[in-house]
């Protein structure tokens, strides 16, 4: 990967857009670039094999997002276990972000990596300190004033926000497939997660602002530098967001586990939830761009929904089992594509004498 691409696009892309021709002079004129057939050009073969390569590398980067929505879909389960042996949210968020940048550190040190400087370092530190702790504080704090249901849909608003933000920003254009896999995946977000009851305008305003800021943070990951390694990611960006919870709960104070059963829920969190979501999460952003990976982790209701009827016993209605099917018919109508690529055979090419 080039150190001048903006990481998190394809190959040739730049922000998503299909980068125009460059015109490549020298002081004695442009240099015409080489043809198909021309003495040490590329050929058919290689161009075929970075097709499929650039297909494949976008099937995996599907299913690192498909497994990071299925950590984070299993945190509510983790945190209610929690919640039950008396921790309060700022301290589930200390403790969640501090074991996890203490497992992220010992998988950063066990691979010998090293750590992004200048841009790189300072963007995954604000990713940290101001995106992951800003959006947890605002869901959390949101959950307080207003119902869950209505907050976590106000919270997968970020699809949406994510495209119109990249259209907006880096003037990324939108597919007509795109359009309607978004649309698919947040009404399939809506029906999942049921009637949401009222809120408090502040509650309300939160969570909006969490899926805000979610939504900045996706596009701020995927336009890290090239020499940014998730493992270096997950280490920083749970270091930073721990370092602010610390300092929180020297003000607030801490509300710790009572039983060995909360500890387990703890590390579930950071673990789990956390590390690995992280990890997985990153890996999918670089290999698919801001807008794929933020549909296809509208997954993650879908998980939280299966998870919760099959270790907490909670009802499925048949308006919830709707809207997993509408998410799941956004994410493989927006993998078509790049599973076609990868399946299809090379139709043979003309070569003209």
């Amino acid at each position: 990967m080039r150190p001048d691409r903006p990481r998190g696009f394809p190959p040739g892309t730049r922000a998503g857009i299909t980068s125009p021709p460059v015109d490549r002079t020298t002081p004695a004129g442009p240099v015409a670039a080489p043809s198909r057939d021309a003495p040490g050009a590329p050929g058919r073969d290689a161009s075929d094999g970075g097709n499929r390569r650039g297909a494949s590398r976008a099937v995996a980067g599907a299913a690192f997002i498909a497994a990071s929505a299925l950590c984070f879909g299993a945190l509510p389960v983790f945190a209610r276990r929690a919640y039950q042996d008396g921790v309060d949210p700022q301290t589930l968020l200390l403790l969640r972000f501090a074991f996890a940048a203490a497992i992220a550190w010992a998988m950063f040190l066990s691979r010998r990596a090293t750590l992004p400087r200048g841009r790189g370092l300072w963007t995954l530190v604000g990713m940290g300190a101001i995106g992951y702790a800003g959006q947890s504080f605002s869901y959390f704090t949101a959950l307080t004033m207003a119902s869950a249901g209505l907050v976590a849909l106000l919270l997968y608003t970020f699809p949406a926000l994510v495209a119109a933000l990249s259209w907006l920003v880096l003037r990324h254009p939108l597919s007509r497939l795109q359009l309607v896999a978004l649309g698919l995946a947040l009404l399939g977000s809506l029906l999942t997660i049921g009637r949401a009851g009222d809120g408090a305008p502040l509650g309300i305003a939160l969570g909006l602002l969490a899926a805000l800021i979610y939504s900045v943070y996706i596009l701020v990951g995927a336009r890290l530098p090239a020499d940014v390694t998730p493992t270096a990611s997950t280490a920083l960006v749970t270091t930073s967001a721990a370092a602010v919870y610390a300092l929180v709960a020297a003000v607030r104070g801490v509300h710790l586990p009572v039983t060995a059963g909360g500890w387990a829920a703890i590390a579930a969190v950071a673990v789990i939830g956390t590390v690995l979501a992280i990890v997985f999460f990153l890996a999918g952003l670089e290999r698919l761009g801001a807008v794929k990976a933020s549909v296809y982790s509208t997954l993650e209701p879908a998980f939280t929904l299966l998870l919760a009827a099959l270790l907490l016993g909670e009802p499925v209605t048949a308006m919830r089992l709707g809207g997993g099917a509408l998410i799941l018919g956004a994410v493989l109508l927006l993998a078509r594509e790049d599973l076609a690529r990868v399946t299809a055979p090379q139709a043979p090419r003309e070569v003209t004498p």
